[in-house]
């Protein structure tokens, strides 16, 4: 008892004579994608106007992340203090009042300067539960030149019947070119976002008005089989693993011709530091069926947020103000160069001359303001979302329902088949869970 005495007593007196105490250390748990692994790298700015607060970064898979943040959240774990989630969980969690309110982020924070699609996705009544660190929809990105040498151009509304003719000339196996990549790896967020994105583009939807599963309708069956005959004909080996991540490597080293995924890749694939077709990169929509309204309505944004049973709240929101202010976006102008600022989220980076040079800045801006995630389908529906259905069952249906596909792709399955599976354990789970409510 003594030593602890004297301990806490020459602790206080160290402060008392100006040497500093130990730092306050947060644990902030993150995507493993590009912006994310940027941040890490310019955290000295940070640490030099918070000295007290060191952060402890918990790096993860995409899946894995989802997963652990929120059985972490849910069983109030407290392991984490930051958390990267989407905009599906925002709304859900912050009715749960499982996450704090982010008021008072300091006088030059400016919240009124993000883009009003984004905010109000993450706003429950009248409060901001999240700060988005990037937004994204999703868009076309495509190999100009194997275009070109297919003697194809792109329309400035492109099909997915001209999507599938385009991948069958711009493909080249023994080259180990492969006209189109798009994501095969089982999840929710993974295959079900680009597969529900692209049902919507179809006229397809989840549910009907009832909440009865849709997956029998002739919608769903032009969707997997479009999707399959594109991936088994024209997409790379192994495409049931791979999610964002592999398929920006893909793309990256000119593996594939088109690649439709979320718009935050596009200042990737287009930086010739990371990218060795980066001048040959172009942009369009996001395809549709011809004759339906409809792309896909994909509308995501990363976001930090901090639970509302962190025992270190105020230095978690000093860190979650200094990551998605306008100075995190400045300092990686400086550093990186504007074209790789954060995308998606601040009204003040689209008004930015500079910035509006880079070629995906402005359909990168026009596909997320476009995006309407109050009527995603072309058919009346029971929900809003995107490339996702915001009920909190879906989580768990969607990732269920992507193992069932991605098995299809794998070829363990039929596209039939499949689709008979998503009826029947969609409809299980969604009478289970008591709907219609």
């Amino acid at each position: 008892m003594t030593t602890t005495i004297r301990g806490l007593m020459g602790a206080c007196c160290l402060a008392a004579f100006g040497a500093p105490l130990a730092a306050e250390t947060i644990t902030v748990a993150t995507v493993n994608n590009g912006d994310m692994i940027r941040m890490q790298g310019l955290m000295a700015q940070f640490n030099e106007k918070h000295p007290d607060i060191e952060v402890n970064w918990v790096t993860l898979e995409e899946n894995v992340l989802r997963q652990r943040v929120t059985t972490d959240i849910a069983t109030k774990g407290g392991q984490y203090d930051v958390l990267t989630i989407g905009n599906y969980e925002v709304p859900i969690w912050a009715k749960q009042g499982w996450l704090l309110p982010l008021d008072d982020m300091g006088a030059d924070y400016d919240a009124a300067d993000f883009l009003a699609p984004v905010a109000q996705a993450l706003t429950v009544d009248d409060k901001l539960y999240a700060a988005p660190f990037y937004a994204e929809s999703a868009m076309l990105m495509y190999r100009s030149d194997l275009l070109e040498k297919a003697g194809l151009t792109m329309p400035e509304d492109p099909t997915w019947d001209f999507i599938t003719e385009a991948a069958e000339k711009m493909t080249d196996k023994d080259a180990g070119v492969y006209g189109i990549c798009l994501r095969g790896k089982a999840g929710w967020g993974e295959n079900m976002a680009f597969l529900t994105a692209m049902s919507h583009s179809m006229g397809a939807r989840w549910f009907d008005m009832e909440w009865k599963p849709q997956f029998d309708s002739p919608e769903w069956k032009e969707t997997l089989d479009t999707y399959l005959n594109l991936m088994t004909k024209y997409g790379p080996p192994g495409a049931s693993s791979n999610g964002f991540n592999e398929n920006l490597a893909l793309f990256q080293t000119g593996k594939c011709g088109m690649w439709m995924d979320a718009t935050v890749a596009a200042s990737f694939v287009s930086n010739p530091e990371e990218s060795t077709v980066a001048d040959n990169v172009a942009f369009a929509p996001f395809p549709h069926k011809d004759g339906v309204d409809n792309h896909g309505n994909w509308l995501w944004s990363w976001n930090l947020a901090i639970p509302a049973s962190s025992t270190k709240q105020e230095a978690s929101k000093a860190f979650v103000a200094w990551a998605t202010s306008k100075e995190y976006t400045n300092l990686v102008a400086e550093e990186d160069g504007i074209a790789n600022a954060p995308p998606g989220t601040r009204t003040s980076l689209y008004a930015n001359e500079e910035y509006l040079k880079a070629p995906f800045a402005q359909p990168t801006l026009t596909a997320i303001e476009n995006a309407n995630t109050q009527h995603p389908s072309v058919q009346e529906v029971p929900y809003t979302g995107g490339q996702w259905i915001s009920i909190p069952e879906f989580q768990a249906i969607g990732t269920a329902v992507g193992q069932v596909f991605s098995a299809a792709l794998a070829g363990t399955s039929t596209a039939d088949q499949a689709l008979t599976a998503a009826q029947t354990l969609t409809q299980r789970e969604m009478q289970r869970a008591g709907y219609p409510k």
